[in-house]
């Protein structure tokens, strides 16, 4: 058993800290709406009175949190930073800055050791123990977390502090891609005949198959276009890939039409809409419906994470 701080709980955090407390661990939570603090104690956690007391009880201390100035509000102006003990090791959980990350990093008490974990798996990854976490650090303490980070799923070691960020933005680059990509290959297929189970298929069962085709497409088919993340959410991980860019020199120009794309679903559907409505843009304004009968079960029930084409047409 170990002694776990934990704050965040929000739409990934809750069920990552819930897995953490059935695991056996004595977890101490701790999140700004005191109904999902008392959640967390009702599942078997400790309610913590602020992110301070949370940090003081750790040996790993948790942050999930949706962005950067987020993390900055916890860690040094709510104080987390600082109580942290000797010999902890504070493990970001949240997509984030690497420049801010390696600033906190570095302010850190003496003792303290620093990982950054990003995850990706969605919302069933996180509830069914199936992420795949980005660990970057110090090798010592990377190891030493990861049995931990492990009961959340599947750990890739990065490298040096800050890494972990990276490979998550690369992944989040291209799934932004693939989404914004998807509504227009249906929208194509449907305005020439072609029917959307068809269709979808097609592209199941080929080389445009991808997680964003498996797992995502129900949620457009269902029509909520998967409110667990926003369409803010995505424009702040999409202005983390920009400063990426600045980096590199040379033009990344699907990396640009995706922003674009995104931009625009939020323009027109406002920010907190769920992140498929890049999708629902191009549905709309080419008057299609991409609605598709079924029992779409949303992401966040799921249990089997790529959902197969109920029907598939004989070969």
């Amino acid at each position: 058993m170990t002694r776990i701080g934990f704050v965040g709980l929000g739409t990934m955090g809750a069920p990552m800290c819930h897995r953490l407390i059935q695991a056996g661990h004595q977890v101490h939570a701790f999140d700004a709406d005191l109904d999902k603090t008392a959640a967390a104690s009702i599942a078997g956690g400790y309610a913590a009175q602020s992110a301070a007391d949370c940090a003081r009880a750790a040996e790993l201390f948790f942050t999930s949190l949706p962005r950067p100035d987020h993390v900055q509000a916890v860690m040094v102006d709510a104080g987390a930073l600082a109580a942290l003990p000797a010999g902890a090791v504070w493990v970001d959980l949240t997509t984030n800055q690497i420049d801010l990350l390696r600033r906190l990093a570095g302010r850190a008490p003496a003792g303290v050791a620093v990982v950054d974990s990003p995850v990706t798996g969605a919302v069933d990854g996180a509830r069914n123990g199936r992420l795949t976490l980005f660990a970057g650090g110090d090798p010592a303490a990377v190891d030493r977390v990861r049995p931990i980070l492990s009961v959340l799923g599947t750990v890739i070691c990065c490298g040096p502090l800050g890494t972990g960020n990276v490979v998550k933005l690369v992944t989040n680059q291209l799934w932004f891609i693939a989404a914004a990509a998807l509504g227009e290959g249906l929208a194509l297929g449907m305005r020439h005949g072609v029917d959307l189970t068809v269709l979808w298929s097609a592209i199941r069962q080929s080389v445009a198959d991808s997680f964003v085709a498996a797992h995502d497409a129900p949620s457009i088919f269902a029509g909520h276009y998967d409110p667990s993340f926003t369409l803010d959410l995505c424009l702040k991980d999409l202005r983390l890939i920009q400063d990426l860019q600045h980096g590199l020199d040379a033009d990344l120009p699907l990396t640009d039409a995706a922003r674009s794309a995104f931009t625009l679903a939020a323009e027109r559907y406002g920010a907190q809409a769920a992140e498929l409505h890049v999708a629902k843009r191009i549905e709309d304004d080419a008057g299609l419906s991409f609605r598709l009968p079924g029992d779409w079960t949303p992401p966040w029930e799921q249990t089997d994470p790529l959902p197969r084409p109920q029907h598939l047409p004989e070969t």
